[in-house]
């Protein structure tokens, strides 16, 4: 087995050889020649073509947070919009995997921080690409319409640089903190991070919210 075959293998959630996968990376890189042009193309779609929405989207069922089933959702929170782009990275020949933290939200929407009542996030996740020698982190949680409603900066990803979640807002309010690295994975940890959310939100209900 070669260095990166684990990082572009699929599995039961990145499902990169379905064909939902598949047809659509071949569609987002059509006439795309470079591997930095391959993967913006499939982060910005992820970003902002499957909405942010963990209130309609956050399960302990296996089957929400296959790739597939998610791009046909067209929906999902961060871990299930880093197994969309993981699986169309791996559909193009990119290595990806999955890298994981607790952050802070300093100014999480009320109706979120209600529903877990906290405001930090346990297991956030986004991807890790490997292009050109190196892993860069990329994370397509926010799509732009939601940043834009909340006055929120963008995460950009070039190809050539992390595209992390920023510490500040457009205001220049304090807004994300990382606190507590988690590691990384080559396939999503279902498991664990379930049993982990289910440790620090035990009152988590999202059917009233």
């Amino acid at each position: 087995m070669g260095e990166f075959d684990i990082y572009l293998k699929p599995t039961f959630f990145v499902d990169s050889d379905s064909e939902v996968i598949v047809q659509l990376a071949d569609k987002l890189t059509e006439n795309i020649n470079h591997v930095r042009e391959n993967a913006k193309s499939i982060f910005y779609w992820t970003r902002d073509e499957i909405l942010y929405n963990p209130y309609e989207t956050f399960t302990f069922e296996r089957e929400d947070y296959k790739a597939s089933h998610i791009i046909k959702q067209m929906k999902g929170w961060c871990v299930q919009k880093a197994c969309v782009l993981a699986a169309l990275a791996r559909a193009i020949h990119i290595p990806s995997r999955f890298h994981f933290a607790d952050i802070i939200n300093h100014i999480v929407p009320e109706k979120l921080k209600k529903a877990m009542k906290t405001n930090l996030f346990v297991y956030h996740g986004y991807t890790e690409l490997y292009i050109d020698g190196s892993w860069l982190k990329a994370t397509p949680a926010f799509n732009i319409s939601l940043c834009e409603k909340f006055n929120l900066k963008t995460v950009e990803f070039d190809g050539f640089n992390d595209g992390m979640l920023p510490e500040i807002n457009l205001d220049g309010q304090k807004y994300i903190e990382y606190v507590k690295d988690r590691g990384i994975a080559s396939d999503f940890p279902f498991d664990l991070l379930m049993k982990t959310i289910r440790e620090y939100y035990k009152t988590l209900d999202w059917a009233n919210y």
